[in-house]
């Protein structure tokens, strides 16, 4: 049992996903800190202050703080831009870069009865005999 569990551990798999999470970790700690060191600061240059966690409301003598939501859903829209923006597309420009240009997608065609050439499925007529087609 020991022998097996040994294999488990070593298989390419458990290792790959234990890097990927103590380097996901680390990403997410740079990510943070980027909005929260650099993008926020700039926010508040332009347009004040952006921190709303003052903000609340009581209702029948409860207090509903959605000041904090506000901040979450900016630091939430802010790390999803900095991801997008510094990773994400960085990484398809390389790859169109290194891959070319997508295939086109060939148009669904059909066949002509008569002098069986290719045609688009709308054609009501082929081009090359002029024979109608089938509806």
């Amino acid at each position: 049992m020991l022998k097996e569990f040994r294999q488990f551990i070593f298989k390419g798999n458990v290792i790959d996903l234990a890097v990927a999470v103590v380097i996901g970790a680390a990403f997410g700690a740079a990510v943070t800190s980027f909005t929260a060191n650099l993008l926020n600061p700039l926010i508040a240059a332009l347009v004040g202050k952006p921190d709303f966690s003052a903000y609340s409301v009581t209702l029948n003598g409860s207090v509903i703080r959605y000041g904090l939501f506000l901040n979450a859903l900016v630091a939430f829209v802010l790390i999803g831009a900095a991801v997008y923006f510094f990773v994400v597309a960085p990484m398809n420009a390389l790859s169109r870069r290194m891959n070319g240009p997508a295939a086109p997608v060939p148009l669904p065609t059909k066949t002509c009865p008569e002098c069986a050439t290719a045609i688009p499925l709308a054609a009501r007529r082929c081009p090359h005999c002029c024979v109608p087609l089938p509806g």
